[in-house]
């Protein structure tokens, strides 16, 4: 067997082992199917999300279920004002030997796992939130000048609340490019809640069981790498990305009445990834255009910002994502 088609063959095991976990993800986190797809992304890219919505929309129990099936050793950390980055990194205590010798020895934080909840991650100080930095994008932390490796793989998934303001601190920019996603978490649909209702209010709820390991999931994040990506699509990444910067000279017009500042190559390397992760999921072997302006939206959102006279105005940045992917892609076409 070639290794092209030895490709294919793992691409459609991979894509059928995706399936059983969507089905036990929604066991007990009902509904909401493209949240469930942009946290496996997330997962399957090596990336980090990040899950924006109200109290009470079951972000807690995804990540919770996410644990279980992708067979990841997760930890959860409620951020709160008060929270220090030793909470989080874990520090040196000084030890007395039974010989009356004093050493010191370093107790591990909740990081040190596969899977980090981050819970109301915009709570914290900006001096805890940068306890995740480094974590997140070097997947080791230093500690007393050590460098002590994380777990592997390391995912942080963290929540935040959109509507509460008073008593939070809202998360730098380069903190959040280094969420590969942006997760938006609606409310249910009616059909939904009553899926919900009827699921989770009786004597007993359906339980997830694991699919993964977290050795299958870093096997699935090398496979992720080695697929194709055709010209066409590397070029319309290019095109999208670069289109939202208001001081490139191709910028539109509106971009420049619009952005105040525009995504970076950190998000050109998210959207690359993101694509690839959404042909895997569909089940198909190679990404196209579709999922180019598909992923637009979660890998753009929080890595971009618009200028006061158009929060003044009301404009969306939403609106302008996906009015902008949608034109590339029509011009793509033709």
């Amino acid at each position: 067997m070639s290794d092209a088609e030895n490709m294919v063959a793992e691409i459609e095991a991979l894509g059928e082992k995706l399936g059983q976990a969507k089905a036990s993800i929604t066991r007990r986190f009902i509904g909401q199917p493209r949240v469930v797809e942009l946290t496996l992304t997330a997962l399957l890219c090596g990336g980090h999300g990040l899950l924006i919505g109200l109290p009470g929309l079951g972000k807690t129990r995804l990540v919770e279920t996410l644990s279980t099936v992708m067979g990841l050793d997760g930890n959860r950390v409620q951020f709160t004002p008060d929270l220090m980055p030793a909470d989080i990194l874990g520090s040196e205590v000084l030890d007395t030997a039974a010989d009356g010798s004093r050493v010191f020895r370093f107790l591990p934080g909740p990081i040190f796992c596969q899977l980090l909840m981050a819970d109301e991650i915009n709570r914290a100080s900006p001096r805890t939130q940068s306890a995740l930095l480094q974590a997140m994008q070097e997947k080791t932390v230093t500690v007393a000048g050590e460098d002590r490796p994380l777990g592997t793989p390391f995912h942080v998934l963290a929540t935040q609340n959109p509507i509460e303001q008073e008593g939070t601190y809202p998360l730098p920019e380069a903190q959040l490019d280094r969420f590969l996603v942006q997760i938006d978490v609606a409310y249910p649909d009616r059909e939904t809640e009553r899926d919900i209702l009827i699921a989770t209010t009786g004597e007993a709820e359906a339980q997830a069981v694991p699919v993964f390991s977290g050795g299958e999931l870093l096997a699935a994040q090398r496979l992720l790498r080695r697929m194709p990506v055709g010209d066409s699509v590397v070029e319309m990444i290019l095109d999208l990305v670069r289109a939202f910067r208001p001081d490139a000279p191709d910028a539109s017009q509106q971009v420049r009445d619009t952005v105040a500042w525009g995504p970076g190559p950190r998000a050109s390397q998210a959207l690359m990834l993101a694509v690839r992760a959404k042909a895997l999921l569909d089940g198909r072997l190679a990404p196209s255009a579709e999922d180019v302006v598909d992923m637009a939206r979660p890998v753009l959102t929080h890595r971009m910002a618009l200028n006061f006279a158009a929060r003044a105005r009301g404009d969306s940045l939403v609106d302008l994502i996906e009015t902008t992917a949608a034109g590339l892609s029509r011009r793509a076409a033709a």
